[in-house]
């Protein structure tokens, strides 16, 4: 079993930006490959960002390419999400994902674990 937990949401300008970190428990992190996923509301849940066990590689949706950057921390079982020159169109519900495979997952239904979602809300 892994237990998840974001943070660092809240609300921000656009223009601004924000960093969110998943505290991951339970399980050996250092072998989960790790995903961001953000809802909308009135919107299907939709990939953000991907990064495998070791960190080597990672995946971005084409909608926050350039602007957001996905890290891991496995001596502190945490994984990062840079979000830079955030806009409007960013605001959603920030979940953090795990998949046990080890590889970066970029569906929503390939992800094992869910944390409880951290709310981004950005001012246009």
């Amino acid at each position: 079993q892994v237990q998840l937990v974001e943070s660092g949401g809240g609300l921000v300008q656009a223009g601004g930006s924000l960093r969110l970190s998943c505290a991951a428990s339970g399980r050996t992190y250092s072998t989960l490959a790790m995903g961001w996923f953000r809802q909308a509301p009135g919107k299907e849940r939709e990939f953000v960002a991907a990064i495998n066990w070791s960190g080597g590689r990672t995946y971005y949706a084409d909608s926050v390419k350039g602007r957001f950057t996905i890290s891991r921390a496995n001596a502190a079982n945490t994984v990062y999400l840079r979000m830079n020159s955030l806009k409007p169109e960013d605001t959603a519900v920030y979940y953090c994902a795990a998949t046990l495979s080890g590889v970066a997952t970029l569906s929503v239904g390939g992800m094992d674990y869910w944390g409880k979602g951290t709310l981004v809300t950005v001012s246009s």
